[in-house]
């Protein structure tokens, strides 16, 4: 037996993993990220039903009060993927070197950013107050609008889920 082990070379083993350091903000937009997320199926649900109300009804009948908490739904849901963009961001460029969850990181930061750019495409497919007043609102712009919102909701929501049910 000892003749054997005297004729294995030694670095026939498996190589030693490199450790992956992060800081402390790290953690710090970690925590950020994930609490700030916890925000986005209230906003969500909020501005679907607001969405609904509005587009069920017709554009000289809705109140203002609709229009207004739609509007401001709508800047909190930005605001909110604004913050976890770069808070994500940043933590997936620090991550960029750990093997470790590198799919899932990845699968998710690729679903949000094409829920951000429906985000902005819903922003600017928009019906603009002047329109509505003005009763030249084209009806084809109010259900591409309608329709753009709900898949870039439904892709995040997608990416939300992934990373609660796909654990390591």
């Amino acid at each position: 037996m000892a003749a054997v082990l005297a004729l294995t070379p030694a670095d026939t083993g498996r190589k030693r993993p490199r450790a992956i350091e992060y800081s402390n903000f790290y953690s710090v937009r970690l925590a950020i990220h994930r609490y700030a997320s916890y925000a986005t199926l209230p906003l969500f649900v909020a501005e679907y039903a607001l969405g609904r109300s509005l587009y069920n009804t017709p554009p000289d009948s809705v109140s203002g009060s609709v229009r207004s908490a739609h509007g401001a739904v709508a800047v909190g849901i930005a605001g909110l993927f604004g913050i976890n963009t770069v808070t994500g961001g940043w933590n997936l460029w620090d991550a960029r070197k750990d093997p470790a969850g590198r799919t899932r990181r990845y699968v998710h930061a690729a679903l949000m950013l094409v829920s951000d750019a429906g985000f902005v495409a819903t922003g600017a497919l928009a019906p603009s107050r002047r329109a509505e007043l003005a009763g030249t609102i084209d009806p084809n712009r109010r259900s591409l609008h309608r329709t753009v919102a709900i898949a870039s909701m439904s892709t995040a929501l997608a990416g939300y889920l992934m990373m609660l049910i796909w654990k390591h």
